[in-house]
């Protein structure tokens, strides 16, 4: 075991779109630290050092390397095994530490500096640093650049021709939206890189007809890829007429992306060979990893070891491949051989197989891709780093993800939220994977129910559809049509009973149908374009179904002609249910770059239920878009170091479940008033401890069972007397036995019982839950998700999101309880979530909602460790591998 915590490591991607690791420094890195300070420039070692500094000795060496992972750390970062690299900070007081750095001057300006103060300030905060002071030569403008752009509180002094600069550690939003930014346009870099290489060369083109390196080499050459390609093969002076080379090291020319189609057992060589030609990015179509088993398993880790460590992203393995239909690229390095039209779509498919199926779909929908990325078991690269792409890419209007599992959900949940706001995101569920977070078995591998899954994603503005059927449905009406303003549907065609169908299918997926209007079987295009004109001019319609029976009259030429161009002047959506006829038929497309689809093509739907479901979506997905992002409220009386303290302390004692009077404190710290109760033993104490709390009071069964639930046999309210406080013990000990404690609380003003959770999910982190606190709901899985913490957008949401909501806002004639106490609530909870890792469970149940204000009459807590640093929090890396 190494003497630092194994998270002090770790794979970043550079501002260029490289990749380095990062790791402490080590005795056995002399050599590695020789060799670098040997290739510095006397100006870079006179500004690390103040002076002329040509040589490490054997003492300097000794006493650079031989930290103690406190007081003194050092990070290094390599790249291919050699040190490029390097930060250190020493302790000069409790809470303040010098800090320096140095980078190789080859690889100077790739971000480096940032990326190694990132980590090395993450390093000190857990090392009890709040504070880094550097000295720097006014003339090292880089270094001081990165010192002030790293985002953290700085004061500058000069003194005796040195710029000192003293930088507040404390985690801030500047500091964390400064590292997002960089993480963000350095992920986005990696993709393009992939995307757009300048040569490709295909490792294990084989002369076989039908081979997977065959394929790939025959799709590039088919799709007509811009730049040179050079198969590999160790005979063949050939492939394909093409000329062959022995290995990748023996190609004369530059090679950006090599494509590997050999042994699982190879590829860990060819990689190698790949990093010392200084390739910038693999796709792996190779299987027998992951997906094979523990032994296939350790050939994927190798595989990411080996790529990062040279420079590399890996898509893949066992994956379909990558495409890009941008004319000045044209590349289709998969083993499909549709090259798909151009178009604003970006796709992401996790399963290879399945990204076959869907190439040759879209060609037959008639819709048009931007680029196509299937990552088969997502080792390396994910959907969490084409979102990053794709959110700058000005060609991807709409992105597409077939997700079988989800790598970094938090992450992901910000990113698509982010892009959401852009762009709209379709994914479809499945019913999951052995790689990852299965998606459609949440509860097995999260510990949390499907709805938390899908919370997530609707929190996040993500549009999540049922099959690839849907995803397209979808797909072609965001892309080619405007978004809706409202859900008010006007439906036009030439069949009453279809255009019945069509409404009764709007309010089924919660539109608002108007009356259709019937053109009668002899309508023309001469009809069909004054209805369809005047819905369009309606302000009281926002998006339109016009219904089309072939059988009745063949749809002719003039009736598309007269949808399509009433449609491309609209600014709603207009979408077509010509039975028979899917996707964008030729006839109801508006002529786009390179004879694809353009913006203003008329979707068409085999079925109007088919077109209703997908408006249905796009609807909620623009309803979604108009809501405000909401903010992080104000919260006073919260005390955070306090609450921290708490925590720390129950631990080193090794308490994991916390008595009353300790989570009552803990809340407190979080302005979350726990009202008392008292353990009776007795009747008599009961009585007892009634008359200090004051009446009326309750006496309720405490521990674990099902009496717990609010309103059950386990609590005697409204009891006034001390008479009626030992009748209510005594029965109640009589009937639930000695394995139920009772205890005595001071009745709260009647109103609606609800539950309040939060805690620490594996893959998610700070999760709040919501729901009323009955049997009925908790057998109907009636509760509400959200990741932690929440805005106030999200907590008035989650309040409304459960199917029992009416009941707190006057069903029925009641009196409406204090929603906004109950949000108030739930944002205090969220940020003990997110402020404190250590709480994996707490549960406030019940919570009595009263007109006026939110009582918390119980709760329970459970401490644990986390492992490792939290999932999306802290410097940026990259994901572990599967």
């Amino acid at each position: 075991m190494h003497p630092y915590p194994d998270h002090w490591e770790a794979d970043i991607v550079l501002a260029d779109g490289g990749t380095a690791h990062l790791r402490p420094i080590t005795p056995d890195d002399a050599e590695l630290l020789r060799a670098f300070h040997s290739r510095l420039s006397p100006e870079t070692i006179y500004y690390r050092f103040f002076a002329p500094y040509p040589k490490l000795s054997a003492r300097d060496v000794a006493r650079f390397t031989t930290v103690d992972y406190d007081d003194r750390v050092a990070l290094v970062a390599t790249i291919g095994g050699e040190l490029v690299a390097v930060v250190r900070y020493d302790r000069v007081t409790p809470g303040e530490a010098e800090v320096a750095f140095v980078v190789a001057d080859a690889h100077q300006g790739r971000g480096l500096g940032s990326a190694l103060l990132e980590h090395i300030g993450a390093a000190a905060r857990e090392r009890g640093v709040d504070r880094f002071v550097a000295d720097v030569l006014p003339e090292n403008r880089r270094m001081i650049g990165v010192f002030v752009a790293a985002g953290y509180t700085a004061q500058q002094s000069f003194d005796d021709g040195v710029i000192r600069l003293t930088l507040d550690l404390a985690p801030t939003a500047t500091t964390e939206g400064v590292m997002r930014d960089r993480e963000h346009r350095a992920e986005a870099r990696s993709i393009a890189r992939l995307l757009f290489p300048g040569s490709v060369a295909v490792v294990g083109a084989s002369r076989s007809e039908h081979s997977v390196g065959r394929a790939v080499l025959r799709h590039l050459l088919a799709g007509d890829f811009a730049g040179p390609v050079y198969p590999v093969h160790p005979q063949a002076a050939a492939v394909a007429g093409v000329r062959a080379f022995p290995s990748v090291l023996d190609i004369p020319d530059p090679v950006d992306l090599a494509v590997l189609a050999v042994r699982a057992d190879a590829v860990a060589e060819v990689v190698e060979q790949c990093a010392a030609k200084g390739v910038h990015g693999l796709v792996v179509v190779s299987s027998g990893f992951g997906e094979a088993g523990p032994r296939g398993r350790e050939r994927q880790e190798e595989l990411v070891r080996l790529a990062r460590a040279g420079g590399m992203r890996v898509v893949g393995p066992n994956c379909l491949g990558v495409a890009n239909t941008d004319p000045a690229v044209r590349l289709n390095a998969t083993l499909a051989p549709d090259f798909p039209p151009r178009g604003p779509i970006g796709f992401f498919s996790q399963s290879g197989a399945l990204g076959r199926a869907i190439m040759q779909r879209v060609g037959l929908r008639g819709i048009g891709l931007s680029t196509f990325v299937s990552a088969g078991n997502r080792a390396d690269v994910s959907g969490n780093d084409l979102l990053q792409y794709w959110e700058e890419d000005p060609a991807t209007e709409v992105v597409l993800q077939y997700l079988e599992s989800l790598g970094n959900p938090r992450k992901f949940a910000r990113l698509a939220r982010r892009l959401a706001r852009r762009k709209p995101l379709v994914a479809v569920r499945s019913g999951g994977s052995s790689q990852g977070v299965p998606i459609g078995h949440a509860a097995q591998a999260l510990s949390l129910p499907d709805a938390a899954v899908t919370s997530l994603f609707q929190q996040a503005g993500v549009v999540r559809v049922d099959d690839i059927t849907q995803l397209f449905d979808v797909a072609q009406l965001l892309a080619y049509q405007p978004l809706p303003k409202g859900s008010s549907v006007g439906v036009v065609g030439n069949s009453d009973s279809l255009g019945l169908l069509a409404k009764d299918a709007c309010l089924r997926v919660g539109l608002a149908p108007r009356e259709p209007v019937d053109l009668g079987p002899e309508a023309g295009a001469a009809e069909f374009e004054r209805a369809l004109g005047a819905l369009l001019a309606d302000d009281a319609v926002d998006s339109v179904i016009t219904v089309f029976v072939p059988a009745l009259a063949p749809p002719g030429a003039d009736v598309a002609e007269a949808v399509r161009r009433l449609a491309a002047g609209a600014d709603k959506p207009v979408l077509a249910s010509y039975l028979g006829h899917q996707g964008l038929p030729p006839e109801l497309r508006v002529p786009g770059p390179g004879g694809s689809a353009g913006r203003g093509s008329v979707p068409s739907y085999p079925a109007p239920e088919d077109a209703a479901r997908a408006l249905a979506h796009a609807t909620r997905y623009a309803a979604w878009r108009r809501r405000p992002e909401g903010r992080l409220p104000e919260l006073d009386g919260i005390d955070a170091d306090a609450a921290r303290e708490l925590v720390a302390a129950a631990l080193d004692e090794g308490v994991e479940r916390p008595g009353e009077a300790e989570v009552r404190r803990l809340l407190a710290c979080y302005g979350v008033e726990l009202w008392p109760q008292r353990a009776a033993a007795s009747a008599e104490e009961a009585a007892a401890a009634a008359g200090e709390l004051g009446y009326p009071v309750v006496v309720k069964a405490v521990g674990e069972g099902p009496w717990l639930r609010f309103g059950g046999s386990g609590v005697r309210a409204d009891l006034h007397t001390a008479e009626g406080v030992r009748g209510a013990f005594t029965a109640m000990a009589a009937r639930l036995g000695p394995g139920a404690g009772l205890a005595v609380q001071r009745m709260a003003r009647p109103g609606a019982a609800t539950s309040v959770r939060a805690g620490q999910d594996a893959s998610f982190g700070g999760v709040v839950s919501f729901g009323l606190a009955d049997v009925t709901a908790e057998l109907l899985e009636d509760r509400a998700y959200r990741l932690a913490p929440l805005t106030d957008a999200d907590a008035a949401d989650l309040v409304r999101s459960v199917r029992a909501a009416p009941l707190l806002f006057g069903h029925r004639g009641a009196e409406p309880v204090d929603v906004a106490a109950l949000e108030e609530l739930l944002a205090r909870v969220s940020r003990i979530a997110d402020d404190l890792p250590e709480v994996a469970e707490l549960e406030l149940d019940p919570v009595l909602a009263a007109p006026a204000g939110a009582a918390v009459l119980g709760a329970r807590l459970r401490l644990a460790r986390p492992v490792g640093p939290r999932p999306d929090h802290g410097p940026r890396r990259l994901r572990a591998p599967y």
